[in-house]
């Protein structure tokens, strides 16, 4: 698994078809678009400069460039600019302006604030909160990787996960199943080195080297299950395992964590296998339909372990009530984790949302609610909509099927495309079973972005979009996928109308000061012919 993603990466790179008679004119084709499209702008300015020199004597440039400098200036002006849009998704003469002269225009030199001023501790706090928000999180609701992400591979020949996603497991797993007294118990030697392997067969062979040398090692159970097993029965079958050597090493740890920092450590270690058998056998009933076992595990868990609540066991508990429809339980989920001090989430934003569209979504119609108006309770799912969606605004394509699933990664970036994906997944079957309220989505979502014409700069009801989402998901989504970016990068109708406007007023005058005759003539054609249409209309 770990070679996976070094080889998605290198099947980005685009590969020239055979050239023994079997590649067709379409590879041959694809291959060429494929280099067109990485030498990028560099090429086509190339081929512009080329051509400009190829027709200089024709075009007399030389004789038009001493008349015709500020046009030309005026000309390479607009090219700049298009192009810096294309680019940054500005404006290069905005970003000049709100950057460099309104400070100079509008703020005096007695206006600059003092360090530690409301102004500036609201400016760090702003950074502060954007940096946290670009931290990648364990998915909660993360799949088996040899039940689920390796079949998918078997199926499609596709690797699903990238190898920086699976980098992060790697870290993730020495954290929460390694320890300082790992010396002490040659099992757990062999598994801190079995964590920290790269190579799938290499590790699951060290969890049975752990196994021989001691029968009880929860944490070679744990591998694999996740690894080995093919199908989520086997999985199970060795959680169960699990759990009941980790039970015993937990027994015993409690017995003695008084005794030394290193037991305190132990003890630690072993409640998280604990906690982590636990939540994934929780995950395995909620796969096989026994969802109410699932339930009572993820409510015993946290109950037992609240200080646990950063492994986000809620959103498991969330996801299996509304399989159950248990719409009055998921309300009282929410009510305990949807708090102002808690760091959000789409499960959260999203599953409030639902909640409120499901009151009056089988209701509700935009032609009559734009002849009487919205209702309070139309208010408060609209408005409950716009505020998930402008936590993580990538989520309505995927509900409403506009953009294409795949499987979940390991990890998520909150508020980004990843986030995104392993929501959507998981909760499309919910959205769908209430009536209407995909269509209530779908006629109001797109009014948050009116709300927030600039999500960089500032927020509505949360912080600022975080700019750095585009580059975390691309290192967290495998290649083949479209990674979706916020805000989109689209050029207004009006440059399109201006360019369109400045390249047929350009064109017209390099004709008419080239074939004066000729044009003469089309522009008494021209005018012969609007006349005549009047005369007729």
């Amino acid at each position: 698994m770990a070679d996976g993603g070094g080889e998605a990466a290198a099947s980005a790179a685009p590969t020239p078809p055979p050239s023994d008679g079997r590649g067709s004119c379409a590879a041959w084709a694809q291959f060429l678009r494929a280099r067109l499209a990485g030498a990028g702008a560099s090429l086509w300015i190339a081929v512009g400069l080329g051509l400009l020199y190829a027709l200089r004597a024709p075009l007399r440039l030389c004789e038009n460039l001493a008349a015709g400098t500020s046009s030309l200036i005026s000309g390479l002006i607009f090219i700049f600019e298009w192009w810096y849009f294309r680019k940054y998704g500005t404006s290069f003469i905005e970003q000049v302006s709100i950057s460099h002269l309104r400070p100079l225009i509008g703020r005096s030199e007695n206006s600059v604030p003092e360090p530690g001023s409301p102004s500036v501790s609201r400016d760090a706090d702003t950074n502060r909160q954007n940096l946290s928000e670009c931290k990648v999180w364990r998915n909660p609701l993360n799949l088996f990787r040899g039940a689920e992400y390796r079949r998918y591979t078997w199926v499609t020949g596709k690797e699903p996960l990238t190898y920086y996603d699976m980098n992060l497991s790697a870290q993730d797993h020495q954290t929460f199943f390694t320890c300082d007294t790992d010396s002490l118990r040659p099992s757990d030697t062999v598994m801190q080195k079995a964590w920290r392997e790269r190579n799938p067969p290499a590790r699951i062979k060290a969890a049975y080297q752990a196994l021989e040398l001691n029968n009880d090692c929860a944490t070679a159970y744990v591998l694999l299950a996740e690894e080995e097993a093919t199908t989520i029965v086997d999985a199970e079958k060795l959680f169960k395992q699990a759990l009941k050597a980790g039970e015993t090493i937990y027994r015993k740890s409690q017995q003695h964590q008084h005794q030394s920092p290193q037991h305190e450590a132990q003890l630690r270690r072993d409640t998280n296998v604990l906690v982590y058998i636990k939540r994934r056998l929780a995950m395995c009933a909620r796969k096989l339909g026994r969802i109410r076992e699932a339930v009572k595990i993820m409510r015993d868990l946290m109950r037992e372990f609240p200080p646990l609540s950063m492994l986000n066991i809620h959103e498991n508990l969330l996801e299996s009530l509304l399989e159950l429809q248990a719409y009055a339980d998921v309300q009282a989920v929410l009510a305990k984790y949807d708090d102002i001090s808690l760091p959000k989430s789409a499960a959260i934003c999203y599953t409030a949302a639902l909640l409120k569209t499901r009151t009056v979504s089988d209701r509700f119609s935009p032609e009559t609610a734009s002849r009487r108006g919205l209702s309070t309770a139309e208010i408060n799912a609209v408005e409950a909509i716009h505020r998930a969606v402008e936590f993580n605004p990538h989520v309505p394509k995927y509900l409403l099927e506009m953009k294409s699933l795949i499987l979940p990664p390991e990890h998520i970036l909150k508020r980004g495309d990843s986030e995104a994906v392993a929501y959507a997944f998981f909760h499309l079957q919910h959205w769908k079973r209430i009536e209407g309220a995909l269509n209530l989505l779908q006629c109001t979502w797109e009014g948050t972005f009116r709300m927030i014409p600039y999500p960089l700069e500032k927020g509505h009801l949360f912080y600022p979009y975080p700019s750095c989402t585009e580059t975390a998901d691309r290192e967290l989504l495998p290649t083949f996928h479209h990674v979706s970016v916020y805000p989109k990068k689209e050029l207004p109708f009006f440059i399109h109308f201006t360019a369109g406007l400045c390249s047929s007023t350009a064109m017209l005058a390099l004709l008419t000061h080239q074939f004066p005759e000729i044009m003469g003539i089309f522009a008494k054609a021209v005018s012969m012919v609007s006349r005549t249409c009047l005369e007729y209309l």
